[in-house]
């Protein structure tokens, strides 16, 4: 239902699909608005107009009225076989109504291969209501032409820590990333200034401006339906993504001092002597700098031949226990039983060294995405090292996000249009 226009109104609407995709693909039709009257007062266009076929599914829904105001718009989507979700909240197509009631346009894209049906109503000055239907068809996507969610992490129903970024990765690559990073609204119960950043054609990361706040549901709805990302190419259905923030632990290690400090929630909850790189070459000198935990890994196999050692180090090979990964470049905390350092000397080759006891405690009581933050060497972690993505300014981060404007976590949309240029 739609709700008296007023100022800055959006999502107002329903729209349910059931099913999903199936059709030969061909080239987009034309579209010319479908208009109904009512009474003497009111009337209303929608387009595209009814028995229109193979709709580009990136083209925006709009409703018009004369001579009366928008009370309500429905679209339904129907496919022809379901390739994704059966949750059909998935496929609400809500909207934004202007101010003066008259038009409504959809906030998202159409799903491809979809059979459309829009039902308006607007109620004229003499309280009249009018009522508008149009029914259309949307362009398949081509066999291998459809965009689609291939990773991402963290996934629903993971509880991570307060550093934790949100990565997503696609199966084809996307050019039209402001479209894309448009149709990805991330929403937050309490809310920030945050930003998407592409590492590649295929890898979108989110994160906010400052640590999320702790003890909170965070919510990323992909509507990807209908996106084109890029020439010919549109994403196939809908994704939503929930996970919770848990406890703000917080590590960190000055690491002259052969310590790291835990503390939990603004608490400090443990002292844990360690062992650091050794610091004879730039390979095993710790790196200093914002680290996010990684993964957990109860065994672990510590091996030179996987990194570039120089020859200027012997090489090794060992299990350890307890490991938890802060970099890609192959740093961990992790438990070192056989170096009899810890607390006093830093000998390591890179990764920080922790008595069996420490090593369990830091294993079983972290999450991924919890921070470490670590000073005191000459080696500052790369900001793509791992999901060291706090090493840059937020700034220097939003510089490489498509749209250059931040999203607000609030639930209130993405900083712009997700429908194709000129629709």
């Amino acid at each position: 239902m739609v709700r008296s226009p007023g100022a800055a109104i959006r999502r107002y609407g329903i729209g349910i699909a059931v099913l999903a995709l199936a059709t030969a693909a061909c080239s987009p039709t034309e579209t010319e608005p479908q208009a109904a009257t009512g009474g003497d007062d009111a009337s209303i266009s929608i387009t595209p107009e009814t028995d229109t076929s193979e709709v580009a599914p990136n083209t925006p829904v709009r409703v018009a009225a004369e001579g009366g105001t928008i009370t309500d718009v429905h679209v339904d989507q129907t496919v022809a076989e379901e390739t994704g979700s059966d949750d059909p909240s998935l496929y609400e197509m809500t909207g934004t109504l202007s101010e003066d009631g008259t038009a409504w346009v959809s906030d998202w894209n159409l799903r491809p291969g979809a059979e459309v049906t829009v039902t308006a109503v607007a109620e004229g000055s003499d309280g009249t209501e009018t009522e508008a239907v149009a029914e259309f068809t949307t362009l398949a996507a081509a066999p291998g032409q459809g965009l689609d969610l291939a990773t991402n992490s963290p996934t629903s129903g993971e509880t991570v820590g307060v550093g934790m970024p949100v990565i997503v990765d696609f199966n084809l690559p996307v050019t039209n990333r402001v479209q894309v990073e448009n149709s990805m609204e991330v929403t937050s119960e309490h809310p920030v200034r945050g930003s998407w950043r592409w590492l590649s054609d295929t890898r979108a990361v989110f994160r906010p401006e400052e640590y999320w706040e702790p003890y909170q549901t965070v919510t990323v709805d992909m509507h990807l339906a209908g996106v084109e990302a890029s020439e010919g190419v549109y994403g196939l259905r809908d994704y939503r993504l929930e996970f919770e923030i848990g406890h703000e632990l917080i590590a960190t290690m000055h690491v002259p001092d052969h310590e790291m400090v835990i503390t939990v929630d603004g608490e400090q909850q443990r002292t844990i002597p360690v062992s650091n790189g050794a610091a004879t070459t730039h390979f095993n000198t710790t790196t200093s700098g914002v680290h996010v935990l990684m993964e957990h890994h109860e065994r672990e196999e510590m091996d030179s031949s996987s990194t570039a050692i120089p020859d200027s180090l012997p090489s090794y090979n060992t299990v350890v226990s307890y490991a938890v990964r802060t970099t890609s470049s192959g740093e961990y905390v992790h438990e070192a039983s056989y170096n009899p350092h810890i607390g006093t000397a830093n000998t390591s080759n890179g990764c920080t060294n922790l008595r069996m006891e420490d090593a369990l405690w830091f294993y079983e009581n972290t999450l991924m995405g919890d921070v470490l933050e670590t000073t005191g060497t000459d080696r500052q972690v790369e900001w793509h090292n791992g999901w060291s993505y706090f090493q840059l300014g937020f700034d220097e981060w939003l510089a490489e996000s498509a749209t250059g404007e931040p999203q607000l976590t609030d639930g209130n949309g993405t900083p712009g249009p997700v429908h194709g240029e000129g629709l």
